[in-house]
């Protein structure tokens, strides 16, 4: 159970639409592709980097656990809690901000789901190779996250090899670009 002031902080961080201690919500945010890990006590949807670093201060500064969950596809459990805590939903990143067809660059948010992003780099006569099993559902940020890759990275290669810099909060709360 959380210390009410954690929650407090998180709601000044995100906003209280954006705090859910709902059965609902907890138990969707509990699982992957594989099934139940432990329920998070709070989830919060963080919609700018700054509520990102904000809710990684709190958790900071409170000692609480913090998972980062975008799609929930992923198998090895990289996006549930292990000891409850906070679950960071990145699902109000969902914008791809830029495709740049002359120097071959899109800028996309984390919560891009995989399957979009090809279609709208093929809707210019370019082609997006990383295509997970799940490319319907999988968003960007996780397969980043897991180095994705699918069929396709036989001959391609897996996500990695298509990320050219990220902007990432530390745990401390400060944002990096790389």
């Amino acid at each position: 159970m959380l210390d009410p002031s954690v929650t407090r902080g998180l709601t000044d961080a995100v906003g209280a639409a954006h705090v859910r201690t709902d059965p609902d919500t907890l138990a969707r945010c509990s699982a992957d592709a594989l099934g139940i890990a432990r329920a998070p006590d709070v989830v919060v949807a963080p919609g700018t980097t700054a509520e990102v670093a904000a809710v990684v201060r709190v958790c900071a500064a409170a000692g609480v656990p913090m998972v980062v969950r975008g799609a929930g596809t992923g198998y090895t459990g990289g996006a549930v809690p292990v000891a409850a805590g906070v679950v960071s939903l990145m699902e109000r990143f969902t914008r791809i901000l830029e495709i740049d067809p002359v120097n071959l660059v899109a800028v996309v948010e984390p919560q891009v789901i995989t399957r979009d992003l090809q279609r709208a780099v093929e809707a210019l006569g370019l082609f997006y190779p990383p295509d997970p099993a799940s490319l319907d559902r999988s968003s960007i940020g996780g397969n980043v996250a897991e180095c994705a890759g699918g069929p396709r990275a036989f001959k391609y290669g897996v996500t990695k090899r298509y990320v050219l810099a990220l902007e990432a909060v530390l745990p401390t709360g400060e944002v990096i670009h790389t």
